[in-house]
């Protein structure tokens, strides 16, 4: 299986920066790991140019065109999805209230019971991290506030998605 010959051809091959599974097409009749397991063995180092496609550059963000008078509509998709991550009202109120959150009212995990709210507040790895802990409506595990904040209407993006999937299905 592995002469001198092909060895040597493995070699040069590698040192020219082929992959193990192009360098097994070329030497036929071996397996990419069989290739690899004798780069190893051979204690080859790395090759002379990266086997691998160098990363492409993330896109630059576009800006607003216009053609004929009308905005491009992907940037005016975009726009708007930007539009919708901003802090609605609902968010800004509940991270008042829980900046007002009593400390009477915390919870940790200990103290959690089904009629508490069970809201998150901080980071779980730095002290001072807690659960909101005041009264949780019926059926849900956070208080009227943070159920406003975690059921949130379907956005108009996904539900342009959902119509467009189901006049598929029809």
């Amino acid at each position: 299986m592995w002469t001198d010959e092909r060895i040597e051809i493995l070699k040069k091959l590698w040192a020219e920066g082929l992959s193990a599974s192009q360098v097994a097409k070329q030497l036929g009749g071996v397996t990419r790991n069989a290739v690899i397991g004798k780069v190893h063995r051979l204690g080859l180092s790395g090759r002379a140019t990266p086997s691998r496609p160098a990363r492409p550059r993330a896109p630059t963000p576009r800006t607003l065109t216009h053609v004929r008078g009308r905005p491009d509509p992907l940037v005016a998709e975009r726009h708007a999805e930007v539009r919708a991550s901003e802090p609605s009202p609902e968010r800004v109120e509940a991270t008042r209230v829980e900046m007002e959150t009593l400390p009477a009212q915390r919870a940790t995990v200990l103290t959690l019971t089904e009629h508490t709210c069970k809201w998150p507040i901080g980071d779980p790895g730095r002290p001072g991290f807690h659960f909101c802990g005041r009264g949780a409506d019926n059926s849900s595990p956070y208080c009227g506030e943070h159920s406003r904040l975690a059921y949130q209407p379907v956005q108009p993006r996904r539900n342009r998605e959902r119509t467009r999937k189901d006049s598929y299905a029809l």
